[in-house]
């Protein structure tokens, strides 16, 4: 069995009564006392803390890299402003996705990436085999990174950091907390307002004592945030995304802006390129059971109301802040549109279900003040 890392904190969570479990390689804080539904709702209504420090930070630098960059995903680059971050996705030449990350502009040839835990050596072993001598990667392994998140999150963080109050959505700064350099980043995982700090590994304890001591913030574990992330629609690598998935099929369309539809450059353009013309032959849906009860779990096999196989359940299981059960999934394209009646076969019984958006509780971004 390979041996788990461990994040810097750990004895912080386990201080906290977290209880553990392997993710990405790592021992993750699955959830604390309160409980994943109490800790979902929290975040709803107030602030979750999160540590997601198993998540690759890099920094990519040297003439020529944003060209580089943009030979391997399928956003703009040269466009963006400098502290701006931009969602986007590493292509293979199939079209499919290796990983799925935000990458920052910090200067004209200096950019700053956050990619995902589980996938982090394999895109830098991507990295080193793409980028032009010229460019150099540095990934920063004695850095962690704390997410707060929530409608509270604005105005709690600006107590310890003023800076926040200001730092609109897909936004993010270079700045001191105590003296100590932080990246703020205005973004997350949940659909509601929020910010990831980066911090040295040493200082995440002063950091992390720091946002506990928010009398709005909690703790939050794996469970809440996946929970928190399948409701406002964003999906999960591994399972909503793989190396054989698109950004069409996946319904990322939004994220390749209009230059490099047409003018292409990245890897798997050419199909991406042609799917954006001719459509995908599937596409990610949100999926809901007709009865309102029965939870559609990642594996569930969907049909058409004939019985033939049309798609898949990537992921699945309760909505706190909804009520009931949600989840996302592909289906053929000519059975993508909202209210498209299917079947799910849920421990060998045939339940109906429908297509709805995958957005099942709106996310809350503060894009303007």
């Amino acid at each position: 069995m390979t041996e788990l890392h461990s994040l810097t904190l750990e004895s912080f969570h386990q201080s906290l009564g977290a209880k553990f479990a392997p993710f990405a390689g790592y021992s993750m804080p699955i959830q604390y006392p309160l409980g994943v539904k109490g800790e979902h709702l929290h975040t709803r209504e107030a602030v979750g803390l999160f540590d997601v420090s198993h998540m690759g930070q890099l920094s990519i630098e040297g003439p020529g890299a944003t060209d580089a960059l943009e030979r391997l995903v399928p956003a703009s680059l040269h466009e963006m402003q400098p502290d701006q971050i931009r969602y986007s996705q590493l292509t293979l030449e199939n079209g499919g996705i290796l990983d799925d990350l935000m990458l920052t502009r910090r200067g004209t040839d200096h950019w700053f990436l956050v990619v995902n835990g589980a996938c982090k050596w394999d895109d830098m072993a991507h990295f080193e085999a793409h980028l032009p001598e010229s460019v150099g990667m540095v990934y920063h392994a004695d850095h962690a990174l704390i997410a707060v998140q929530g409608p509270k999150a604005r105005t709690a963080l600006a107590r310890l950091i003023p800076e926040a109050s200001t730092l609109t959505f897909m936004r993010a700064l270079e700045t001191t907390w105590q003296g100590l350099s932080i990246v703020l980043s205005c973004c997350g995982y949940t659909g509601e307002d929020g910010y990831e700090i980066s911090i040295a590994s040493e200082h995440a304890d002063t950091l992390a004592q720091a946002l506990s001591a928010l009398p709005e913030s909690t703790w939050v574990g794996l469970g809440a945030r996946n929970s928190l992330r399948l409701e406002t629609g964003l999906c999960l690598y591994g399972q909503d995304l793989t190396t054989d998935t698109t950004p069409i099929e996946a319904d990322l369309l939004w994220s390749i802006q209009k230059r490099r539809r047409t003018e292409g450059g990245f890897l798997g353009a050419d199909v991406i390129c042609q799917q954006i013309e001719q459509g995908a032959p599937r596409k990610r849906v949100g999926l809901t059971p007709v009865d309102g009860r029965t939870p559609l779990r990642e594996g569930t096999a969907l049909f058409d109301t004939a019985g033939h196989p049309v798609g898949v359940v990537t992921s699945g299981g309760f909505g706190p802040s909804l009520g009931g059960p949600v989840a996302m999934g592909y289906v053929t394209q000519n059975l993508s549109t909202l209210d498209t009646e299917l079947v799910a076969e849920v421990r060998g019984k045939q339940l109906p279900c429908k297509v709805t958006d995958s957005v099942f509780v709106p996310q809350r971004y503060v894009r303007t003040l």
